[in-house]
């Protein structure tokens, strides 16, 4: 067979396709797509008119779709008591090691729990780098958070959950309702007290006499009048309302706006509606309080001075101890001035004058007539080698004793009889306990236990067994402790022979 007739059955077979293919004939499983009409294909004028054709502005863009904020339910004012220090807000135990971040910094020496606090990167001020925190002992270099309503709360809560920076994830230490809330404070809370506060620390507001006003209806009942019941440190530096406030009135005005984290009692500006404007005069009226209680310092120095500095107790007898033999304590003890002076400052010629505690020493009850300098001998050495305390004591601690054995020492005889019993109103005393002393001891006293399990001690235990400690201690404190010092919260020695009075009625065990 030649080329030719090779070709021509070629193209028989191929027409024999077609026409069976036209007839239906053959599956339909051979045709695996459905070939447009030539025409059709050959056709170009018939495009569509290019005005049918979308506007380019009706044409889907690539913008992204912004998510709507997610509605979050809590406590702005909460979230401002876990920025400052969360772990008692929380009521659990404060971290022990850094902060991750911590190590990417070197500026700032402070280690441990402190690195946990939200403002001690990002500020009172809520600045960071760019704020107060800027520079100084608290620099970091670490942003602030002041654009945190603007990056809104759904990037606030995922740079908390640690989604933006997996070591600053703080849902391993909070639950997710503080997280809310933190959100919630950095939201919806910060204000930029840079239009209350000058660059000199001072308040911008003039207003003194607004500022007294609220002070003396919402704070000195625990404070007292000039804020000085309470001293927030110890007594090797004190720290009392104005203090915080001439010191650092950015931690001030935080604290003023949302309270202290693990002080519940504590009135918190916004949550009883003071404007901003009314926060700026409490601020002011605060930098114009005092700063230091002399008196009431000097009173917990004479009670136990090593607790009240927050130092360490010293070794060894007091060098003048040897020269009695009454009193059978040995070491810290001995060092006390109410162990040789006693609680009534008579001495041996007061309570101290018989009993276990009995020394033989004099009192110092005349010893207020003396001059500063003569007091100050006293403390120092220069008038009894054998009575030198300076080497505990610094010079101001020495002028708080100066000042309390001057100014502060008080005869109790008028109301506290030798039988211990007491000459006062206990319906008085029950109105003082309630507003002073309840918020901590409890209604009946018995809340803090002084003792131990087996020989508990109460308010009422003092009260009964010591009057003249129980007196000393209501009058200005109790070293170590955050208790108001009766002294600054305007009560007189009646009201402490009433409050007296009715302490002996509460349970002693």
């Amino acid at each position: 067979m030649n080329k030719r007739t090779i070709v021509a059955l070629v193209l028989m077979l191929l027409l024999a396709t077609v026409v069976l293919a036209a007839c239906g004939g053959g599956a339909k499983e051979a045709e695996p797509t459905q070939i447009p009409a030539p025409t059709k294909a050959a056709e170009p004028t018939q495009a569509p008119e290019p005005t049918t054709a979308p506007e380019p502005t009706e044409a889907p863009t690539s913008e992204p779709v912004t998510e709507p904020e997610p509605e979050l339910i809590g406590d702005a004012l909460r979230g401002g008591l876990l920025y400052d220090k969360w772990w008692p807000v929380l009521g659990v135990e404060a971290p022990e090691s850094d902060q991750p971040l911590w190590a990417t910094q070197s500026t700032n020496e402070r280690s441990g729990a402190d690195t946990w606090r939200c403002k001690e990167c990002h500020g009172w001020d809520y600045k960071g780098a760019d704020g107060v925190y800027g520079s100084g002992s608290h620099a970091t270099g670490f942003p602030g958070i002041m654009d945190a309503t603007e990056q809104g709360a759904a990037y606030v809560l995922s740079a908390l959950r640690g989604e933006t920076n997996p070591d600053h994830d703080f849902s391993t230490v909070m639950d997710d309702q503080a997280l809310v809330d933190l959100t919630l404070f950095a939201t919806q809370e910060l204000v930029d007290d840079s239009q209350f506060i000058g660059d000199d620390k001072m308040a911008l507001s003039t207003d003194l006499e607004t500022g007294d006003a609220l002070f003396q209806e919402s704070c000195s009942d625990c404070h007292g009048p000039e804020g000085l019941a309470i001293n927030f440190s110890n007594d090797s530096e004190p720290e009392y309302v104005g203090t915080i406030g001439v010191d650092n009135p950015w931690e001030f005005f935080h604290k003023m706006r949302f309270g202290q984290p693990g002080e519940p009692d504590m009135v918190a500006g916004l949550d009883i509606g003071w404007s901003a404007d009314e926060e700026a005069s409490v601020l002011a009226f605060a930098q114009a309080i005092p700063t230091s209680s002399p008196i009431t310092e000097g009173g917990r120095l004479y009670d136990k001075w090593w607790k009240a500095m927050g130092v360490d107790a010293p070794e060894g007898d007091q060098p003048l101890w040897a020269t009695q033999s009454s009193n059978e304590r040995s070491g810290a003890d001995t060092w006390r001035c109410k162990e040789c002076h006693g609680w009534d400052y008579k001495g041996v010629e007061g309570a101290y004058g018989s009993g276990s505690h009995t020394t033989g020493f004099p009192g110092i009850m005349a010893a207020a007539s003396m001059s500063a300098e003569e007091l100050a001998g006293w403390f120092d050495g220069t008038a009894n080698a054998d009575h030198d305390f300076s080497q505990y004591l610094g010079e101001d601690q020495i002028a708080m004793l100066v000042a309390f054995t001057q100014d502060g020492l008080n005869d109790v005889s008028t109301f506290i009889n030798e039988d211990k019993s007491v000459n006062g109103d206990p319906d008085q005393g029950k109105l003082v306990y309630t507003s002073t002393c309840k918020r901590c001891h409890g209604e009946d006293g018995a809340e803090l236990n002084f003792g131990d399990d087996a020989e508990p001690e109460y308010v009422g235990t003092i009260a009964v067994d010591n009057p003249w400690e129980f007196v000393h201690k209501a009058i200005n404190g109790q070293p170590g402790e955050h208790m108001p010092a009766a002294a600054n919260l305007d009560l007189s020695l009646e009201d402490m022979a009433n409050l007296l009075n009715y302490a002996q009625t509460l349970p002693t065990e």
